[in-house]
């Protein structure tokens, strides 16, 4: 053992407790004290954020950690702070003015900065942080830079660029969900060549598999009522819609009075939604009834169900939101209640988060006229006229500036150059559409297969597997009447509101105190 690896692993059991790595930690923390450029593929759940968090303990200079999701942010933040770092931050778009401005202006007192990659295309922010030493540039869930991932960000695919302007310090790209393809487009997106891959076996030996296919959703309904009076475990419960999220929560919680359970989707209040995830965590709360936008960067040990009221809509999302399950290596169960007609709702959703051809030409007829210069002057409006969402906008953004229609901001007067951009644009909608048609019927393929699971869904990622340490899946024997789980039983106490609050947020003073 290296006095570099001896120091290391001292740090490691001092700050974070750890007297040993997990697979695949050391040798990715290693190659990037090494300063190399890392991908790193680990199972969900197996301690990604140690790769980078350890690290930025040794290094001299700033971390940053490019993280997609707001939650997954403050959860890491609120981690560490818990463990006595200080100089930790998040900036993000839940901080009001006052609090993001005196952030970005102390960026130098921090060891370990979160962002978004949106936040990295903020004038402001990139003046502050290229001014800065950064040691090591993060991209965590980096399955998002590829076309083909299943989170795909348009934003991330301008990550190449803010490394450039930081003067290329050492890369680590993190993700559990990457197929080759997808590892391929992330070395290359970032434009690393030299990049190193430590890619793990994705599957985890305690986590068990079985889908249940029923009549209709009150028989959806009754199989949870009588799973979780069998077994009151930890459960989260994941539709593809916000109504059915909160509907079964009101369901479930006069039908199961023993056992607290709320909703959590990405239309309430960024407020609230903190509050839900931080009883959840806390253990306050039972059962969370939840859309995709809960559970990324939720790293809860003793998640023992993961119920699929709903299909997510490919293999790699299954994974990932299975994956919340189990992590403290204790037998956990995937279950996924299917019945006919499930299909319509993931087909649906996949229709929406892409433009319609007639809303593309909407848009390339706003920028058309010669009057138009900057994009910004009348985006607002085009999204409202156009009838845009978000995820659509950027779509077709990107694509405007991938083919030079808008460059720094400003539109292309060169009507052949915008024709030919629609063009593109039209067809890629078509190809991506196709391609999530086809990963989802991958996925209903899995759910309607005759064969074991396992073995089934992992074979697009990885070939074989682990065998399992508890039960394999339906399949292979698995029955929720001799599964025999954890249950840990706790007394909850009962506190004012106030003292909840504090106990919930580990109540911290202002910035300036935590720098």
């Amino acid at each position: 053992m290296s006095l570099l690896t001896q120091e290391v692993e001292e740090l490691m059991e001092k700050h974070f407790g750890f007297s040993g790595f997990r697979e695949g930690q050391k040798e990715i923390i290693s190659d990037v004290l090494s300063d190399h450029d890392v991908l790193g593929i680990l199972p969900t759940g197996t301690g990604k954020s140690l790769c980078y968090q350890l690290p930025s303990l040794y290094l001299e200079g700033i971390t940053i950690v490019v993280s997609p999701l707001i939650s997954l942010m403050v959860d890491q933040v609120k981690q560490l702070k818990a463990k006595g770092f200080k100089r930790v931050t998040a900036i993000n778009s839940m901080l009001d003015f006052r609090q993001k401005k005196h952030r970005i202006n102390n960026l130098h007192h921090y060891k370990l900065i979160y962002c978004s990659p949106e936040m990295l295309q903020n004038e402001h922010f990139m003046t502050q942080i290229t001014s800065l030493h950064i040691s090591l540039f993060v991209v965590d869930e980096a399955h998002c830079i590829s076309q083909w991932g299943h989170e795909f960000r348009t934003d991330y695919l301008k990550l190449n660029d803010v490394i450039k302007k930081l003067k290329y310090p050492r890369v680590l790209a993190l993700s559990a969900t990457a197929t080759p393809q997808v590892q391929d487009d992330i070395v290359k997106y970032l434009e690393r060549p030299e990049m190193k891959k430590r890619v793990y076996a994705m599957d985890r030996e305690n986590l068990t598999f079985t889908v249940e296919h029923v009549e209709n959703w009150q028989e959806k309904m009754e199989r949870i009522e009588h799973i979780l009076r069998m077994h009151p475990v930890s459960t989260m419960i994941y539709f593809s819609s916000r109504e059915w999220c909160e509907k079964v929560c009101f369901m479930l919680k006069e039908k199961i009075t023993n056992l607290k359970v709320a909703f959590y989707h990405g239309g309430m209040e960024p407020d609230d939604r903190l509050l839900i995830q931080q009883q959840f965590m806390n253990d306050q709360l039972d059962v969370i009834c939840c859309t995709s936008a809960f559970g990324m960067g939720v790293d809860k040990p003793n998640v023992r169900l993961v119920i699929h009221f709903h299909l997510p809509t490919q293999k790699e999302s299954y994974i990932q939101e299975v994956g919340r399950a189990g992590r403290d290596g204790d037998s956990s169960v995937g279950l996924v209640l299917y019945s006919k007609g499930d299909e319509q709702i993931p087909i649906h959703l996949m229709e929406l988060e892409l433009p319609t051809e007639n809303q593309i030409k909407h848009v390339y007829e706003y920028v058309n006229p010669l009057q138009l210069n900057s994009i910004e002057e009348k985006q607002e409006e085009i999204i409202s006229q156009c009838e845009l969402s978000e995820s659509q906008w950027k779509f077709i953004l990107f694509q405007m500036e991938k083919f030079h229609v808008v460059q720094d901001g400003i539109i292309s007067k060169d009507k052949e150059k915008i024709e030919n951009a629609y063009r593109h644009t039209v067809t890629y909608k078509q190809e991506r559409f196709s391609h999530k048609v086809q990963k989802f019927y991958e996925l209903l393929e899995w759910v309607h297969g005759d064969e074991c699971r396992r073995k089934t869904i992992y074979q697009s990622f990885q070939k074989g597997f682990k065998a399992p340490t508890e039960n394999c899946c339906d399949f292979c024997g698995f029955t929720f009447n001799e599964w025999e789980p954890l249950i840990v039983t706790r007394e909850r106490k009962v506190h004012s509101w106030m003292e909840e609050l504090k106990e919930i947020f580990h109540q911290e003073g202002p910035d300036e105190k935590t720098i």
